[in-house]
């Protein structure tokens, strides 16, 4: 069982029609048929949404995906229409709301790995692989690869696990053309992003983008390169060999399987509300991020 703890209901807003609500993302239809795309407060545990939020998540968020946005401009094209409000919109919107192309999106998570860890570290242990891919002998938790790779995954409703699969199986469902194009795109995203957060101190060890055909251009979309798609770590205390410290909601997984939470997490109750040190800490972390990734200040 999992899921959300409480399901938000949607906001009726007079032009917009609703579509779906995700794990953070709200997702509206307007009148000209573009996408309005909502970035919440929520965060997500392990297949869960919490009950608690996050202040200000949504809002870095989506400021740090235009940045990344902007970085791209060369390689693929983008989702965003604009940034401003649609009529009648409440103000809470403000800073979290991005207008955007209606695309005919793929039905795959591209992920770029740089570093072995997470569902890529579980099945190299078991088959020296990572979604069929060969990777030498003797690599770790925090491993950097020899070379960025492809590794693509199902995308997978509000609590299930997406699946990791073979690039053969991408091209079988979506094509050989467009998988070769999904491929390129990643990995060219990825190699760009990945040298300019090492000039900043932090390593991108892996991400996972969404692309959508815009007629027949291929088009970056949703959110790219923040602490909910990416694994950010400190490059100073990077260690291979445990788990590196890193750039995301570490906190709340720490508190949840922590005896302090009181939470099983192998039960099939929900996980409870989140103490304040922990939000606190959690935005902090994804505040940090922001700056040291874009030299800003947040507040």
């Amino acid at each position: 069982m999992s899921g959300f703890v409480d399901k938000p209901q949607p906001m009726q807003i007079p032009g917009l029609v609703h579509l779906h609500t995700g794990k953070v993302r709200d997702l509206y239809r307007n009148v000209a048929g573009d996408l309005v795309m909502v970035a919440s407060d929520r965060i997500s545990a392990f297949d869960w949404v919490l009950p608690t939020e996050i202040p200000d998540k949504g809002r870095i968020l989506t400021r740090l995906s235009l940045w990344w946005f902007d970085k791209f401009a060369d390689l693929v094209p983008d989702h965003v229409l604009s940034t401003d409000l649609p009529a009648g919109a409440p103000a809470g919107w403000e800073g979290r709301t991005l207008v955007c192309k209606s695309l005919a999106m793929v039905p795959v998570e591209c992920v770029a790995r740089g570093y072995l860890t997470g569902s890529g570290l579980a099945e190299y242990r078991q088959t020296r692989t990572v979604c069929g891919l060969a990777l030498p002998e003797g690599l770790v938790d925090g491993s950097e690869l020899p070379a960025p790779i492809f590794t693509p995954a199902t995308k997978a409703d509000v609590g299930e696990h997406d699946e990791n699969v073979s690039y053969e199986e991408v091209a079988r469902k979506v094509g050989a053309d467009v998988a070769a194009e999904l491929r390129q795109a990643t990995l060219a995203v990825y190699s760009r992003a990945r040298d300019i957060a090492r000039d900043r101190g932090i390593i991108l060890a892996d991400t996972k983008f969404e692309f959508g055909f815009d007629g027949d251009t291929l088009v970056l979309a949703d959110e790219v390169l923040t602490p909910d798609s990416s694994r950010f770590w400190p490059a100073d205390q990077w260690q291979p060999g445990r788990p590196q410290p890193s750039y995301d909601k570490q906190f709340v997984r720490d508190w949840l399987t922590s005896p302090d939470s009181g939470w099983d997490r192998t039960a099939e109750q929900p996980p409870p509300e989140l103490p304040e040190h922990v939000v606190a800490a959690t935005r902090a972390k994804y505040a940090e991020a922001y700056e040291r990734l874009t030299g800003t200040s947040w507040d």
